[in-house]
């Protein structure tokens, strides 16, 4: 790095302040380090024991380090408002060029195209590692399918999730995504899936909690120009005031890339859900409800629009505010995505591997 340029690096907290590093480099050392912003801090002297804290580390220090370096320099009676040890540290790697922002990257958008369930499932491993080896510039992908299908999270049991018997009855495929969360009752129309492939630098020094509202900025955005006032409410489901609407899922892959992907109602046959899902059942009992009509509450009801209009939107929206690009998945990454379905996501080892 260049030991007369002045680096400089910024870090909305969401739900909180902006934290800005600015800061020099001597070397491979941090010098001459001012963070600022519009946050708030208790006692006054406390800025100058975080930047004294972060003058003289490596520029190869970690999130960890850096945190750890800020917390043993403060006070136990200094007090941090709208930002925190954490945020610090990815203003601070951010200026370093160590984490990333949503600007700092090419993005695309990728329309919807009719494929498998399971293509749809192997893509979203395939770009996100692509993304992840620097091969292939960030995107957002929306997904279409045809055949009516569950698509249960990661780590649940098939038994707990799935009553085989209204499966087989309605004609619904189960199969099995690399993320976490729960199961995803999928017919053609009935919801609106998007998947986000981007570098996991993007969420470098952010918690778990606080990226899934972080990359669903641009939705909030969408729906509010569709009428509605949507909310995070952790961990990882989308709401309105008429009730849950969508829940996302990540998956951060060796290599720097991940997915973050989201499902939303659109127009569910809550009925049939209830004879597929046994969870279902569960969660509603849980929450009080006699009917799942209660529990899902679809997009289409709430906006009025199509949900062709709705995914139109959600594109429109993500193109305007990060310059997005229409992209396309190459024919290689499609080869690549029914490669990894015969060997991972079709087989029975991975379907059941959490029987």
């Amino acid at each position: 790095m260049n030991q007369q340029e002045r680096h400089h690096g910024e870090f909305k907290v969401p739900g909180g302040k902006l934290v800005v590093a600015d800061l020099t480099v001597s070397g491979t050392r941090l010098s001459q380090v001012s963070i600022n912003g519009d946050f708030f801090l208790e006692p006054d002297e406390a800025l100058d024991d975080i930047n004294a804290a972060l003058t003289g580390l490596s520029t190869d220090a970690t999130r960890d380090e850096i945190v750890a370096a800020v917390r043993t320099a403060l006070a136990e009676d200094a007090v941090l408002f709208g930002f925190s040890p954490e945020a610090v540290a990815t203003a601070v790697r951010r200026a370093l060029a160590r984490a990333t922002t949503w600007e700092d990257h090419e993005w695309e958008v990728i329309p919807p195209t009719v494929r498998p369930t399971l293509d749809n499932l192997a893509l979203d491993e395939v770009l996100a590692r692509e993304v992840g080896a620097g091969r292939r510039r960030p995107a957002l992908r929306l997904w279409d399918w045809e055949e009516p299908s569950v698509v249960i999270g990661s780590f649940q049991s098939l038994r707990n999730e799935v009553d085989p018997e209204g499966a087989r009855r309605h004609g619904i495929s189960v199969v099995r995504r690399v993320s976490g969360g729960g199961a995803m009752f999928m017919e053609a129309g009935n919801c609106i899936t998007y998947s986000l492939y981007l570098p996991q630098t993007m969420v470098d020094g952010i918690s778990f909690t606080e990226s899934y509202p972080f990359l669903d900025q641009w939705v909030m955005q969408a729906f509010r120009q569709m009428g509605l006032e949507a909310f995070y409410v952790p961990l990882n489901d989308i709401a309105t005031e008429h009730g849950k609407i969508g829940g996302a899922a990540q998956k951060r892959f060796a290599g720097g890339g991940m997915v973050h992907h989201v499902t939303m109602s659109y127009d569910i046959d809550a009925e049939k859900m209830t004879e597929v899902l046994r969870i279902g059942r569960e969660k509603l009992s849980d929450k009080g409800h006699r009917s799942a009509r209660k529990r899902v509450d679809p997009l289409r009801r709430q906006t009025g629009m199509s949900r062709e209009a709705v995914v139109e939107k959600l594109m429109e929206v993500f193109s305007g505010r990060y310059a997005a690009v229409e992209g396309s998945v190459s024919a290689a990454e499609a080869a690549a995505a029914r490669e990894l379905v015969a060997a991972k996501f079709a087989t029975p080892e991975w379907i059941a591997r959490v029987p």
